[in-house]
């Protein structure tokens, strides 16, 4: 007969629980240690891959400036090429700010540009192209984008020099005023104003969208078809159809007549035959 088990002890028990949970806290441990060391590789390869990418970048934003020079030219030959991309943009950011003299104002701009700064990582500066206009004396305008020593995003930009009695901004502004006492306080709806919005420079929508969306491809939003175009376009198509079912309607109706005629000219001839026959 086998001996009885030995009984253990809660104290034992207890102990053997603590020396696991010891060990679990210190494999743990080591795991934690070794993710972080795994980690820091990660991000050592992932600063290595950005500095890569930046080269990249670089050698083809010199790569592309000749096809952007050449652009340009070509896009000179075209009027109001940039008010209709900007008006055409489907977000709506630009055309948004487009007041009618703002419009106006822009059918002046004959050229834009986007320059990325060498490091690409600092910031860029949109500059548009004017012709003599009635507005402003400027012939060209910028805004630039770009980050401070210390990290900070912030912009800068051309002083707008209007002309007499011109300024887009106070005539937008006094609109507003007169059209709700409730907005008087908020900034000016002018493409103009943007200009001089600095708030921040972080955050700009109409900047990135510019440079990230507009810039690179401006042919496929100058070429969207104008909606009130497509709808002229669809009611003299519906036009056309209501046109052609009425000439069927009329050629089925004369078809008829036709039928009924030949109905009675045979109901004439038996007529005319009953007639011979008796006689």
């Amino acid at each position: 007969m086998s001996a009885p088990a030995a009984k253990v002890s809660k104290k034992e028990l207890n102990s053997n629980h603590d020396g696991a949970d010891e060990t679990s806290e210190k494999e743990q441990q080591e795991a934690i240690e070794h993710i972080d060391e795994v980690q820091n590789e990660i991000d050592r390869l992932n600063e290595q891959a950005s500095e890569e990418i930046l080269k990249v970048e670089q050698k083809y934003n010199k790569l592309r400036q000749p096809f952007f020079q050449k652009r340009s030219e070509l896009i000179a030959k075209i009027p109001n090429f940039w008010v209709t991309t900007f008006v055409n943009h489907p977000q709506g950011l630009v055309s948004a700010l487009l007041g009618e003299e703002d419009e106006e104002a822009l059918h002046y701009l004959t050229r834009v540009e986007v320059t990325e700064f060498e490091d690409i990582k600092s910031g860029y500066r949109i500059d548009f192209y004017f012709d003599e206009n009635p507005y402003f004396e400027n012939k060209v305008l910028s805004k630039e984008f770009h980050l401070n020593e210390s990290g900070d995003p912030s912009s800068k930009s051309t002083e707008i020099k209007w002309k007499s009695g011109k300024d887009l901004t106070k005539r937008s502004s006094q609109t507003q005023n007169k059209a709700s006492r409730k907005r008087q306080h908020e900034e000016p709806e002018s493409f103009f104003t943007w200009f001089t919005d600095h708030s921040d420079a972080g955050a700009d929508e109409l900047g990135e969208v510019i440079k990230d969306d507009i810039w690179p491809n401006p042919l496929q939003y100058y070429l969207v078809p104008d909606m009130d175009d497509e709808e002229g376009e669809g009611e003299e198509d519906d036009d056309d159809d209501e046109e052609e079912e009425g000439l069927e309607d009329i050629d089925e109706e004369g078809d008829e007549d036709e039928g009924e005629e030949d109905e009675d000219d045979d109901e004439g001839e038996e007529g005319e035959e009953d007639e011979g026959e008796d006689d």
